[in-house]
Formats: C-alpha cells, sequence, structure tokens
C-alpha cells in the first residue's frame, strides 16, 4: 500500500504541474494519473487502497468543508439574506430536474437513476469555488457586495442539500418508502446538523480558551470531532435525520464567530492538509474511471450535461433577482456555478459500489463533468473576477 501511496502522490503531483503549465487545472491532471495507474490502465495500485477510497475522499471533503467554514463569517450571511438561501437549493434542484426530464430519453436510464445521476452532478465544486473566493475575500474583491461570502456559504449549502437529495434517491432505487416523509427530511436535516454543529463548536472554543495547546493539537481535536459527526449521521440515521457535513460546516463556522483569531491560523493549517488531500482525492476517483464507458456514450452525456448547465444558470439567475448586483456582478456569480469536482469525486462511485445497474453511467457522467466543467468554470472565475467585481476592504 505504501508503494500504490507514493505513486499517488508522485504521479499526481507532476500530473498536475504539466497540465497547469500549459494553461488547464491541475485536478484534470490528477485524474489523468488516477486512470492511468488504476485498473483500467496500468493497475499499479493496491487493492487495499482502493477498497478505502470511499473513507479518503469522504475525509478530502471535510478537510476543505471545514476550511470553508473557518472563513466564513455568519454577519456577512446575514446581511446576503435571499439570494444565499436560494442559492443552497434552487440551482441544484432546477439541474437535477433537467436530468430527470433528459437523461432517461438520451441515455436510456430510468427517471429514479437519472434523479440519482442529476444529485451527483448538481453540486458545485467547493474544491474549485472556494479557495477561489476565499482569495477574493483575502484580496477585499467583490467584498462590498458580499458576492464571494453568498458564493460559499451558496456552494456549501448546496453540496449538503444534493447529498441529502442523493441518498433519499438512492432510498428510492434500492426499494425503499420514498414520499413526502422522506423529502420532509430534507430541512430536518440541514438544521439539525447546523445546530449540532454549532454546540460542538461553541464548547471547543471555550475549551480551547480554557486549556493551552498548540494549534496542532487543535487541529487534530477538530478534525476527529468531524469524524465523528459525521458518523453520527448513519448511527441516527433511523431516529433523527442528521446532515454530517454540515454539522461539520457549522462546527467551524462557530469557531470563526466565537473565536475568529484562532479560525485564521488553524485555516492555514487546514489549507495545507488540504494540498495532500487533494491529490488522494482527484487520483482516487481517476482511478475508477472507465473511459470506454465515456467514449460510448460521450456525445449522449455531453448533451444532457450541457442541459443541466443551462438550466442551473437559469436556477441561479432566479436567485439573484431584485438584487443590488449588476449584470456583470451576476454574470460572475453564475459563471462560479459551472465548476464540478469534488461531490462528484466523492460520491459519483457509491452507485456503482452499490451494485446498481446505472452505477457505470453515473461514474463516466461524474467524471465527464468534472472534466468539462472545471477548467471552464476555473478559467472563467479568474478571467472575469478583476473585470467584472470592484475592489473593496481587504480581509488580510
Amino acid at each position: 500500500m505504501l508503494l500504490s501511496v507514493a505513486l499517488i502522490m508522485i504521479t499526481g503531483l507532476i500530473a498536475g504541474y504539466l497540465l497547469s503549465r500549459i494553461g488547464l487545472p491541475y485536478i484534470i491532471g490528477m485524474l489523468i494519473s488516477g486512470a492511468l495507474l488504476g485498473p483500467h490502465f496500468f493497475n499499479l495500485l493496491d487493492a487495499n487502497i482502493l477498497l478505502i477510497s470511499g473513507d479518503l475522499r469522504k475525509i478530502a471533503l471535510i478537510i476543505i468543508l471545514t476550511k470553508a467554514g473557518l472563513s466564513l463569517d455568519i454577519q456577512d450571511l446575514k446581511k446576503v439574506g435571499r439570494p444565499a438561501i436560494l442559492m443552497s437549493f434552487l440551482p441544484a434542484l432546477f439541474e437535477i430536474t433537467s436530468y430527470m426530464l433528459f437523461a432517461p430519453y438520451f441515455l436510456g436510464i430510468t427517471v429514479v437513476e437519472a434523479g440519482i445521476m442529476g444529485a451527483v452532478i448538481s453540486a458545485v465544486s467547493p474544491a474549485v469555488v472556494i479557495p477561489k473566493m476565499t482569495k477574493l475575500i483575502e484580496e477585499g474583491r467583490g467584498t462590498n457586495r458580499r458576492i464571494p461570502q453568498m458564493l460559499i456559504a451558496g456552494a456549501s449549502a448546496d453540496d449538503v442539500f444534493v447529498i441529502v437529495v442523493f441518498t433519499s434517491m438512492l432510498s428510492l432505487a434500492n426499494g425503499c418508502e420514498f414520499g413526502l416523509s422522506s423529502l420532509s427530511k430534507i430541512p430536518v436535516s440541514i438544521v439539525s446538523g447546523i445546530l449540532l454543529g454549532a454546540v460542538v463548536g461553541y464548547c471547543l472554543v471555550h475549551f480551547f480558551k480554557a486549556f493551552h495547546m498548540r494549534d496542532t493539537i487543535k487541529v487534530v481535536i477538530i478534525l476527529s470531532l468531524s469524524f465523528l459527526v459525521v458518523t453520527l449521521e448513519s448511527a441516527l440515521e433511523n431516529y433523527l435525520p442528521m446532515s454530517g457535513l454540515l454539522a461539520v460546516m457549522g462546527l467551524a463556522i462557530s469557531i470563526y464567530e466565537f473565536y475568529p483569531v484562532l479560525a485564521g491560523r488553524i485555516s492555514l493549517k487546514f489549507g495545507k492538509m488540504w494540498v495532500f488531500a487533494e491529490i488522494l482525492l482527484f487520483v482516487l476517483v481517476g482511478a475508477f474511471v472507465d473511459f470506454k464507458q465515456i467514449l460510448a456514450s460521450g456525445i449522449m452525456m455531453l448533451l444532457v450535461l450541457l442541459i443541466g448547465l443551462i438550466f442551473r444558470l437559469f436556477g441561479m439567475f432566479l436567485c439573484l433577482v431584485k438584487t443590488p448586483l449588476n449584470f456583470k456582478e451576476k454574470l460572475f456569480c453564475m459563471f462560479a456555478e459551472i465548476p464540478k469536482a469534488t461531490v462528484q469525486a466523492a460520491i459519483g462511485g457509491v452507485p456503482l459500489a452499490l451494485g446498481l445497474q446505472c452505477g457505470n453511467s453515473v461514474l463516466a457522467m461524474a467524471v465527464l463533468s468534472i472534466v468539462v466543467t472545471a477548467p471552464i468554470g476555473a478559467f472563467l472565475i479568474d478571467f472575469t473576477a478583476d473585470k467584472y467585481l470592484e475592489k473593496g476592504p481587504s480581509k488580510i
């Protein structure tokens, strides 16, 4: 297994560097290196590391969500108001709907399978959006209208909404009961997750103030509690719907709210951890990709993907109606909804692992969405940020 980890790190870094040199997102290079190392090409990875890849991908997701929460000012969110709330579900809902309408016709899958595919694909990528928005906050770019803060909040809550819908769709695909009672679990899951995370974060702040310790130890404690609350989601699923990932966000936001100085320090440490976690995440998802599946249905999958993006951007436009943002700022916000990567990498292989008939198609679509939208979205964000967003006060 150690050899596999070494190969993942070295090839992921090299491939990411090479693609960044030609102007493409480095995560595409990591995906390619994973595909080459995986069982569909050279089969160089230990089977044991592939077996635990799901847990490794979830750890990576927890790290980036924690980092996002540690830089998210809840007061800014309150000032943003309605748009941030709508962004947490409306664009994703439009995109999922488009898959349920068009994927059965173009890809030959059932409506439920199309719902699963839509739930996987519809999440915006924290791995692409959050680091870029955090940088804009540090530079003071767009902060006068709280645009980066709004997009961070929207991306984070959007991912939680999508994951809850994804779980509900999986239940339906497995023959479990699905109806209004299942749909009602979504708001309950969101509220209970936020409350649990906020309480844990508040208690942690008082603990850290009472007992002196190194910031590294604090990071270990925060990570351990994050793993616990995510695990608690499964333990409580028959009693209380609760989003573990949103609890992680709530924990981190609570630390920022009650101990901002500490949040700033440990956010830097989580940023360093993300360098390692990001390579694992994208190389491992690349290892599971069967590019023959993509080539077999490539044109139809690409068409469904583009239709979904159109629906999503329309949903984002509706979120921004009657806001003080000008046309360019609204256009920037819509561009920030394009990149897909993290959630697709984290859950794209779940239907295949569960033995669902649509598993290969969902994973292929997940990878295609990353390859197509991540570079386009990242480029549009970088290209338009300086041109479309005003320079305001810096956060550093």
